[in-house]
């Protein structure tokens, strides 16, 4: 799968890489101009986290949390900082604390997806592939939109693969 062909990530300049479905900055100069034009720590969390600078997204994600204590998105981030830094217990414990929150709303979808991601990060491909598969037919149900139901189709082939190989 070429380069063109990974899935977005999500934020200009970034994307996912189908073999270990994390994000990545993909454009330099695309991720760097989106990032001027932000105001949102999110969004810097999220590409700090696709450069691969886990520490720096942390201090910045807990930083925003005691700004926006209740910001979903910040929350979620916060478990992506932990799958990062190999604490995957923890980021499971606070997606699956997420969950009734977000219950039958759109961003359900993106919480499964992103339990997913720490099940797949650990190694575990059988529940990421649950994970990925309740995602993805959450996001064909709410008519989400292509990029967002081909990361789940590339996320479900990915751990579907990896767990018959296990």
């Amino acid at each position: 799968m070429g380069l063109k062909d990974w899935p977005s990530a999500g934020f200009p300049g970034t994307a996912v890489n189908p073999e270990t479905l994390l994000p990545e900055v993909v454009d330099e100069d695309k991720c760097a101009a989106a990032l001027e034009e932000s105001g949102d720590a999110a969004d810097h969390v999220f590409v700090l986290l696709a450069r691969g600078l886990n520490a720096e997204a942390a201090e910045m994600a807990a930083d925003a949390r005691l700004l926006d204590p209740g910001s979903l998105r910040l929350q979620v981030l916060d478990a992506e900082v932990l799958r990062a830094m190999g604490q995957f217990d923890r980021a499971e414990r606070v997606l699956k604390a997420l969950l009734p929150t977000v219950a039958d709303s759109s961003l359900e979808a993106w919480v499964n997806q992103q339990l997913g991601k720490v099940y797949f990060s650990n190694g575990n491909f059988a529940a990421a592939a649950r994970c990925f598969s309740t995602a993805l037919d959450q996001r064909v149900a709410s008519g989400a939109d292509a990029a967002a139901i081909y990361s789940s189709t590339v996320s479900l082939q990915r751990a579907q693969d990896l767990a018959e190989r296990a």
